[in-house]
């Protein structure tokens, strides 16, 4: 197994004005963290994959590990084309749902001639799709009739799910995860609180978690989906838990080139 380490851009949300996304690049650079886009700002429409915004999107990411979040509002086959394309150029996976995919979500497995449409774009222009997040045995079957595609394992929400335990999510998703949302939450709801919370998914499931995967010869990018409080502090308390207390590997090193930029929005 190896493993990269991302930002999602969900750690921004409500700082993206007085910080551009050039700096918000160079910050998660300079600590040595790729980046998962989302593809709006909170509370706008605009999508960063339309064509008109590749290139500063090319510029800002040089160098940097990149994964597309997908457009997560009903994308029609040519926004998903866009995306796919925008991806291509990037070097990045996508991150799915079933939804954005055009899956129902019921019982049994229907209905899935957009999703195969989807499945097909990607392929045909050497884009991994990372399916995440609904029930457990839909995902399976997803799996199973696509063969490309690949989990994004979101830890968060295999804590939550009342009928399959977090540990189940593990061992029928390992073989396939080439992505992971690191995140933690009380059990409730979905908080995106940084990994290590106390009374949060415990030590034991974090443990269980690396060992299993570590089983399997996959690429993966663990990527911190977390919301604010102020980046920098929760980016250094979810790497003190995952590097410092589970000895996770490859923690990322700060980029010398960088050694003067910090995160100040003011």
């Amino acid at each position: 197994m190896q493993i990269r380490y991302a930002v999602s851009t969900m750690l921004f949300w409500g700082r993206e004005h007085p910080l551009s996304f050039e700096q918000e690049c160079q910050f998660l650079m300079s600590l040595g963290f790729g980046i998962e886009l989302w593809p709006n700002i909170k509370g706008q429409s605009e999508c960063r994959y339309q064509r008109r915004n590749w290139t500063r999107l090319i510029n800002a990411t040089n160098d940097m590990l990149v994964v597309v979040r997908s457009r997560s509002n009903h994308p029609t086959l040519e926004q998903w084309h866009e995306q796919i394309e925008c991806s291509k150029l990037l070097g990045a996976n996508i991150v799915t749902d079933l939804q954005s995919m055009g899956i129902p979500d019921v019982p049994e497995l229907d209905g899935c001639d957009f999703a195969a449409d989807v499945v097909k774009m990607a392929e045909e222009n050497d884009v991994k799709l990372c399916l995440e997040t609904g029930r457990l045995p839909l995902l399976k079957k997803v799996g199973e009739k696509f063969e490309s595609v690949r989990y994004c394992l979101d830890v968060g929400y295999a804590n939550l799910d009342s009928e399959y335990s977090f540990k189940e999510y593990v061992d029928d998703l390992a073989p396939r995860v080439c992505h992971l949302h690191l995140t933690d939450n009380y059990g409730q709801t979905d908080d995106h609180e940084p990994p290590g919370l106390q009374g949060g998914i415990s030590h034991e499931n974090w443990d269980y978690l690396l060992k299993v995967l570590d089983k399997y010869d996959n690429d993966i990018v663990g990527s911190f989906e977390m919301c604010p409080c102020m980046p920098d502090v929760m980016i250094r308390q979810a790497s003190e838990f995952l590097f410092d207390v589970l000895k996770w590997p490859n923690r990322p090193r700060k980029h010398p080139s960088y050694a003067g930029i910090a995160y100040n929005p003011m």
